[in-house]
């Protein structure tokens, strides 16, 4: 009877492992090489430029996508700073400003810009497609001015299906700007879960950077570390068979909580998917997320 028992688990455990197979790891997944993003006005303790190098350095996170409010317009230059003297690169800023665009300048720096596409309610496809295009040339036009790459951001809507993002990629390499590509962000991706590999192979060869997180159905939550969902491990598998080689970032989002500890979360919890793609069933329990334990609100 336990002999029985002991062949009929090695039989499900070797069909586990035959169903998904190991998969190996891309260097774009080094802890040095991935990107934090949504970590300035979404973080709990309110770190200013210096606290938050530090706490980047700490992780061993060597670069940064800046988001940023009004409030943080006076510390622009500082947050520069700061990234040099920790050795972080100023990986990509959010939307247009003309004091960072300014800064960028004088400091010789070329982040990506990532823009949201914006859905321009035309009455077809093609009138869509041609509006959104021709309302970022002017931007398409300044951030190659600035020898920085223009990244269209899945943001919803019309703008964030991936077949519209590439059709205005597609139209903007037409017209001479080839610097113009997708940051796609799954929180933002939760309609795509279930043709995910469709979608990806749609947008790969304008992929600047994939923001991860935690996947559910129907977005319940939103946010979520990884490793705690039900699709980022096949979505993120996915991914490795693609062979993308681009930039991945984690993401804090959740104001309500320290971001050192959500980083350090996803983090952990990048290191529980990649173990389970290279050996299935060899990452053990899921890890148990720390941040909400020091939850401030």
């Amino acid at each position: 009877m336990l002999h029985t028992a002991r062949l009929l688990l090695a039989t499900v455990f070797l069909t586990a492992a035959t169903t998904c197979p190991a998969v190996e790891r891309p260097s774009n997944l080094d802890r040095e090489k991935l990107v934090a993003w949504c970590i300035v006005p979404f973080d709990a303790h309110k770190r200013g430029p210096a606290e938050r190098a530090a706490m980047l350095a700490e992780l061993g996170l060597k670069r940064c996508a800046y988001d940023w409010r009004t409030r943080n317009v006076a510390e622009f230059e500082e947050e520069i700073l700061q990234y040099k003297k920790h050795d972080i690169e100023y990986f990509a800023f959010w939307g247009r400003h003309e004091e960072a665009f300014r800064l960028f300048r004088k400091h010789n720096l070329h982040p990506q810009i990532w823009h949201s596409l914006a859905s321009p309610g035309r009455p077809t496809q093609s009138a869509n497609v041609a509006a959104a295009a021709a309302a970022l040339i002017p931007l398409a036009k300044e951030t190659a001015g600035l020898g920085c790459k223009l990244s269209l951001y899945n943001h919803g809507g019309w703008g964030g299906e991936p077949a519209n993002l590439v059709a205005v990629c597609q139209t903007l390499h037409e017209l001479g700007h080839t610097h113009v590509g997708i940051v796609y962000n799954w929180h933002h991706g939760h309609d795509h879960i279930r043709n995910w590999p469709s979608a990806l192979k749609l947008m790969q060869r304008y992929l600047h950077c994939l923001n991860l997180n935690g996947m559910n159905p129907g977005a319940t939550p939103k946010i979520l570390t990884l490793g705690q969902g039900r699709h980022e491990l096949a979505m993120l598998r996915a991914v490795l068979e693609s062979g993308y080689q681009g930039p991945v970032g984690i993401i804090d989002h959740q104001s309500h909580l320290d971001t050192r500890a959500v980083l350090q979360d996803n983090l952990t919890g990048l290191q529980w998917l990649q173990r389970e793609l290279s050996t299935p069933g060899s990452g053990g329990a899921r890890p148990i997320p720390t941040a909400s334990a020091g939850k401030s609100r």
